[in-house]
Order: C-alpha cells, then structure tokens, then sequence
C-alpha cells in the first residue's frame, strides 16, 4: 500500500487561500445540516511545559472525505527552541477501507484552513466597505488571516499591526505590505490598533483580555482567533456584552474558545450567542443585518476545516505530481 507524503514546503505549493475559503465554508455548512461525524477534541496537557497536545478526527459524510490532525500548541517554541508555536501533522483517510491515502505536515493546512475561517466570518459579518483593519499578534496566523480578508473585502485601505515584540510587528508591516500589495504599518500597542477599526483580528495566546470595550466602535467586526483552550480570552467581557456573537461550534467555543471565561463567570449565558458559522452560511440565519453592529465570530478550529483542506491539497498534489509515495503498513 503506497501512501502519499507531503512535506511542509509541498503543502505550501498547493493551497490558494480563495479556494480554502470555499473549502471551509462548505464545510461549515455540511456541519450545521447534520452530515458530518466530529468528536469533540481530545487534549493532553503538559504543564510544566506551558503546552498542550490535541488530536481532531473528521468525517464529512456527503462529501466522503475523512481525516485525523494531531497538533500541539506550545507559546515558548519560537523563544526556547526556534519551533513554531503550533505544529501538526494530518493523516488523510479512505472512509471506503479506512486506509491512509496520504500522510502530510499539518501546520500549514492549519494555519491555512483558520485563515480561511475567518474570510469566511468576514465575508458574512464585516460590513462590506470595510476599509481599515487592525490586527493584535504577528505570527503565522496574522498573516493567513489578512490574507483571507484580503479575498473577501475589496476595499481594504490600510492595516495596523501590533505584537509585544517590536521586531516581529515590524517584520510583518514589511513583508505583507510587499506580499499583498497593502498599506500594512506597524503599531506600538493595542489601542492604536484597533481603535476606529473596520475589522479586528486577536490572534495571541493570552489568558487576560487585552482588547478593552471603549476601543471599538459601532460597526466593528472582530475575528477572536487566539482563545483556542480553557482559560484562554483575548477580548473585553464587556465588549461581548455589547456584541453579536457567533461560534464556529457551540461545545467547543464554550469550553476552550474565546465565550469560555465568561460563560463560566456567568458574564454572559448560551442566549447570548446568535450563532454557528455554519447557520448562517447555510441561510438558516442572518449575518450582520445592520451597519452599527459590532460582531464578534469566536473561532476555536474544527477538525472538519482540516479534513477538508487536506483532501484538497491532496487533489492538488496529485494533479501536479508533487510529493513522494512511501509504504509503511
């Protein structure tokens, strides 16, 4: 039985942010009506590490597509051990026998397919003449995300950055001004970031609200990436108060996603949350319905996104001859 390899460097040749987008809002919509199998993730933690380990199956049953993500999150790699903060690796499966079709380096496809679920938030929630953008961290994710914005909102203007390291904001503010052809400046901090904001994106690994409620105005619509574990939460509880709120999955947002502190505290209830991405994808429910909504959209990721991204990097890499096979069973 020969399996199909993909390297890092393969997967970053066969994933065009327009077509992931497609991609995860499909997905999206397969969920909310029923048709997918996702068990909820399954997490090791390794405290004394300040990390953790997940293991995500899927299983799209329209589309027969089905796969299996283990990946960590470790916030001191890039400083300890010159490692990125997340890593993972996605085992590819045949729903029909249940073998491997291909086995590939998962940390692209991921911060590929949370990009993408955020362009697709965007293209729901953002108002269409969204102009300015503000992003709060500038790692990977940061530049996936913008990326995605970039697809779905047409008139993007200028775009602030900020990161608690200097170098990082400035590295970013250069690299994607050149790459995307945007007016992308660094920021020394937050409010600056954010404050009079079209679209806010919070991709850090904080457990203490750093996006406080008086910063954002009327008509704001904020991607909320980086809570993605219990305890985690990057924005104002308050600022949720005053928002509409919608979830990629209501269990997983509500145990590790950025609802989970509040929810907990009893700041906010389960009536609060207007949504899952998929409802209104699906046209079960209404996206932003006014122009002085501020939305927010609560991604945790979901192993659907994964399954779904890695069938079509795999198509991909068929169709181009790109990868290696290997026999291992």
């Amino acid at each position: 039985m020969k399996i199909l390899l993909l390297t890092k460097k393969d997967v970053e040749q066969l994933l065009p942010m327009g077509e992931v987008i497609e991609a995860v809002e499909s997905a999206f919509k397969e969920k909310i009506l029923g048709r997918v199998q996702m068990p909820a993730k399954l997490y090791l933690f390794y405290g004394k590490y300040s990390g953790d380990l997940r293991t995500m199956p899927s299983y799209l049953e329209q589309l027969d597509i089905s796969a299996v993500k283990v990946v960590n999150v470790h916030p001191e790699n890039p400083k300890k051990y010159g490692l990125p903060t997340v890593m993972a690796t996605i085992i590819l499966v045949n729903p029909k026998n249940g073998a491997p079709l291909a086995i590939m380096g998962g940390t692209r496809v991921t911060s590929m397919r949370t990009g993408a679920a955020g362009g697709v938030a965007a293209k729901y929630l953002a108002r269409k003449d969204s102009k300015v953008v503000g992003l709060v961290g500038a790692g990977a994710q940061a530049r996936t995300q913008l990326m995605a914005l970039k697809e779905v909102l047409k008139r993007i203007e200028e775009v602030r950055v900020t990161d608690i390291i200097r170098a990082s904001r400035e590295k970013y503010a250069e690299e994607m001004s050149e790459k995307l052809g945007l007016n992308v400046k660094a920021v020394d901090n937050i409010k600056d970031a954010v404050r009079g904001a079209d679209v806010v994106v919070t991709v850090t690994p904080t457990r203490v609200p750093i996006v406080k409620s008086g910063w954002i105005g009327a008509g704001t619509h904020i991607n909320a990436i980086g809570a993605d574990a219990p305890g985690k939460e990057e924005l104002d509880p308050e600022l949720l108060k005053r928002a509409k709120i919608v979830v990629d999955d209501w269990e997983q947002a509500s145990h590790s996603g950025e609802i989970n502190v509040p929810l907990a505290a009893g700041i906010i209830t389960k009536e609060k949350i207007w949504a899952e991405i998929g409802e209104i994808v699906a046209g079960l429910k209404l996206g932003r319905t006014s122009p002085d909504e501020i939305t927010v959209f609560d991604s945790t990721g979901l192993a659907i996104e994964d399954a779904v991204t890695a069938e079509l990097a795999y198509k991909k890499a068929l169709a181009k001859k790109i990868g290696r096979f290997i026999e291992i069973m």
